[in-house]
């Protein structure tokens, strides 16, 4: 099967839009917990969601073309807050729903049953359900040009997740988490490890190593 250009821009939207979103591989699932000035909670599901660097802790977002009707940038650009939550397979269908169109007065945590958490007098909600969770302030905002899409880069303030999953050299054990991940829009899907390798040197053969 070949599709060049001309071809993609005329396939039906929705199959490109599957078609197109399908070609980057695994993506993080995640759900974006804000909190509106007036007191609305809201939670989104993002697959966009990537790491851009340990130190500062910061971590990308991509927000699709800024309409005035998207509650959780919305939120964001007022209070500068919010939170980032994993998925794991008892929460996913949740999940998936809170990417239906909700008034902005009505809070995704109630229709979807998931709950919200405070933790430390943060102001946006976490996802009581979620086992690993992170409180993050907007860093920066990128207006994309390319496509009108929004960079939003956030410094990770706070990470809870449980012990059990962190290894003596700070790795992170998404599988026993149970975390999910994602392909094309609504595809999701377990992992399974195949193997930790050593770090990369050009003198010394690759090794494999233990979480």
């Amino acid at each position: 099967m070949h599709v060049n250009l001309d071809e993609m821009a005329q396939l039906e939207q929705r199959y490109r839009a599957h078609f197109i979103n399908s070609l980057g591989g695994f993506k993080s699932v995640v759900m974006l917990g804000t909190q509106s000035l007036q007191g609305h909670t809201n939670l989104a599901i993002f697959s966009s969601f990537f790491h851009l660097g340990a130190n500062p802790a910061l971590c990308g977002l991509i927000v699709r073309p800024d309409n005035g009707n998207r509650h959780t940038l919305n939120n964001i650009m007022a209070t500068d807050l919010y939170t980032i939550n994993h998925v794991h397979e008892a929460i996913y269908q949740q999940a998936h729903q809170t990417s239906a169109s909700y008034a902005a007065a009505q809070s995704e945590f109630a229709a979807t049953g998931l709950g919200e958490e405070w933790l430390d007098g943060f102001f946006a909600p976490f996802v009581r359900e979620s086992r690993i969770k992170m409180a993050v302030q907007l860093a920066q905002r990128i207006d994309l040009q390319v496509n009108d899409t929004i960079l939003l880069i956030g410094k990770i303030l706070d990470v809870y997740l449980p012990d059990a999953i962190v290894g003596s050299d700070g790795f992170v054990d998404l599988e026993a988490a149970g975390t999910l991940t994602l392909s094309g829009l609504d595809s999701y899907h377990h992992t399974q490890k195949i193997a930790r390798l050593s770090y990369a040197k050009p003198d010394a053969p690759l090794a494999v190593i233990g979480s």
